[in-house]
């Protein structure tokens, strides 16, 4: 049985450079999606959010192979970040942002094969943000991101400096919101090391 890893067939949009800004064409993908509201520090709602969708997505996973004989790397946790007015956006002040979580899924994955997985979850667990998860296509289209080496928060401030003067010095302006893909596992990397792809649609 062949296992999919989108990471690697799409090296592009996970792996850039560290050093140099790269532009990016992203094209349109699925993901499973929750959206809320608040510090993703002490937010119940962003806690809620993480106990449904990783749970769905490993489910999802496991009766792909079963049923479908396609095995897949479930895709690291994404999010995407912003406030009602992006002039204002600003980490000192978390408690006012706006975001969407999502993880990506191979085309394989379909509405049919998510509520099987919901079903068989919910007979052991309770999924908190099961109302608002989703499977929807997302396309950013013409983006610029760097990989931050380090904590999240304010440690990643030079990186997003980069992408904005890059877009500032090219003519370009800011569009859609301020997106994170999140290739390091937190719970077994130390801050130090985790890699973050920082991203920015621009226009």
């Amino acid at each position: 049985m062949s296992k999919i890893d989108l990471k690697k067939e799409n090296k592009e949009f996970y792996y850039p450079s560290t050093r140099e800004v790269a532009v990016v064409d992203v094209p349109e993908m699925k993901f499973l999606m929750i959206d809320g509201q608040g510090d993703p520090n002490t937010s119940q709602e962003y806690k809620d959010a993480m106990e449904t969708i990783f749970p769905v997505s490993y489910k999802t996973k496991f009766i792909s192979k079963k049923e479908k004989s396609q095995d897949y790397v479930v895709m690291p946790l994404e999010g995407l970040w912003w406030t009602d007015n992006m002039e204002e956006f600003t980490i000192a002040d978390k408690n006012s942002w706006k975001w969407t979580v999502m993880i990506r899924q191979p085309p394989v994955v379909n509405d049919s094969l998510i509520d099987k997985a919901v079903k068989e979850l919910e007979k052991k667990k309770n999924l908190p943000s099961l109302s608002k998860l989703r499977l929807e296509t997302f396309k950013e289209g013409s983006s610029i991101q760097i990989m931050h080496i380090g904590p999240y928060g304010e440690a990643e401030g030079p990186a997003v400096g980069k992408l904005h003067e890059f877009i500032e010095t090219k003519g370009y302006q800011l569009r859609g919101k301020h997106h994170e893909i999140y290739i390091s596992d937190l719970r077994r990397t130390k801050p130090e090391k985790l890699k973050t792809v920082i991203r920015q649609p621009f226009k």
